[in-house]
């Protein structure tokens, strides 16, 4: 039986990646060495490293203004790096609220001593909009541009006069945005990228001053001057992020797989839209590529759904915990195969229980 994880994260990884990193486990490039032994500070970890960077800077178009930086944890841990390092000016930031990560992004920065933290829109109706005061400078303007909960997105981001500061991880290479009109753009690894424990950075250098305060993994200009290895960096995740890159470079990048991502969300938005048993309340051009919520409105019914599909191989399908119903992740490594296997299942279902 083949299996199609629609987890939200940790997502689906190509398979030829995974067959890839199967086969270099025991002997990266020819070493008899593990990419998990190899030294950050050999040859052949800078080699690969530079090559990553080089390949994700190719694929999202960024200039050498920007640093790219692979650190430890994943995106909630810069939800307190972005602030310490980027409000030496006003100390003054203003937060987008557009859902459940969005909030947590802005509580970690209410935590910070002497720090304004201003709270635009509400996620209780439809998505806000991206704005601020124009007259009251703030340091940056945090925005989510995919929320992966409540399955809505910004698929357009208006040019603003206050920095802009965004957190890419559930969407980041999924669809095309202009790194220019960032300060700083930041995702944790485990969805679009590659594994767990790991986050990418990318923050104009600009930006960037010391922080001798802080802990010298948690300083932004420190971690660029050392090009992301001023201790031992997170080297399994790097080495499979460049992997992953080196995939979507093959597949035509960001443009070719923003392509396969719009026909296979309209695929089960279609369906969904059209069935008299499942239901999706999202406003259309708020909608997510890359994460489809859906339900019966019958929480009974949602879970019999849900055990079904993971018995013909469909798997982590339940939404989040906070809204129940179903989610299916759509990441980048998501074949066709396994969007249409999955409507394919909804049909049954909807026939089973009186849809039709």
């Amino acid at each position: 039986m083949t299996v199609y994880n629609f987890s939200a994260g940790p997502g689906v990884l190509p398979a030829t990646v995974l067959d890839q990193i199967q086969t270099e486990m025991k002997s990266f490039n020819g070493s008899q060495m593990s990419i998990l032994e190899i030294s950050h500070r050999s040859k052949q970890y800078e080699e690969m490293e530079l090559e990553a960077e080089k390949d994700f800077r190719d694929l999202m178009n960024i200039d050498d203004s920007y640093a790219v930086l692979f650190l430890h944890g994943g995106g909630t841990l810069q939800f307190t790096n972005i602030a310490l390092n980027l409000t030496d000016k006003y100390h003054h930031v203003a937060y987008v609220d557009s859902g459940h990560w969005a909030q947590k992004a802005m509580e970690a920065a209410q935590k910070i001593d002497g720090l304004q933290v201003d709270r635009i829109g509400s996620s209780d109706n439809n998505l806000p909009k991206i704005s601020a005061p124009d007259d009251d400078p703030l340091d940056y303007l945090h925005i989510t541009t995919n929320n992966t909960i409540e399955g809505t997105t910004y698929h357009q981001i208006p040019n603003s006069t206050q920095p802009l500061v965004a957190d890419m991880s559930s969407n980041i290479m999924a669809q095309p945005y202009d790194v220019n009109q960032f300060d700083l753009i930041y995702a944790g690894a485990q969805k679009n990228i590659g594994p767990a424990g790991m986050a990418v950075v990318i923050v104009k250098r600009d930006r960037l001053t010391s922080h001798p305060e802080l802990s010298e993994i948690m300083d932004y200009w420190l971690e660029d001057q050392k090009h992301s290895a001023l201790n031992t960096p997170p080297v399994f995740c790097i080495y499979a992020a460049g992997l992953v890159f080196k995939w979507l470079k093959k597949f035509g990048g960001v443009p070719a797989i923003y392509q396969q991502n719009l026909e296979q969300a309209k695929l089960l938005y279609d369906y969904v839209d059209n069935s008299k048993l499942f239901n999706n309340s999202v406003a259309k051009d708020e909608r997510s590529l890359t994460n489809l919520v859906f339900g019966t409105g019958n929480k009974q019914l949602d879970q019999q759904f849900i055990a079904d599909a993971a018995d013909k191989g469909l798997v982590n399908l339940a939404g989040h915990r906070l809204v129940g119903g179903m989610r299916a992740s759509l990441y980048n490594a998501m074949p066709t195969a396994g969007v249409k296997a999955l409507i394919n299942q909804m049909k049954q279902f909807e026939m089973n229980h009186g849809g039709f």
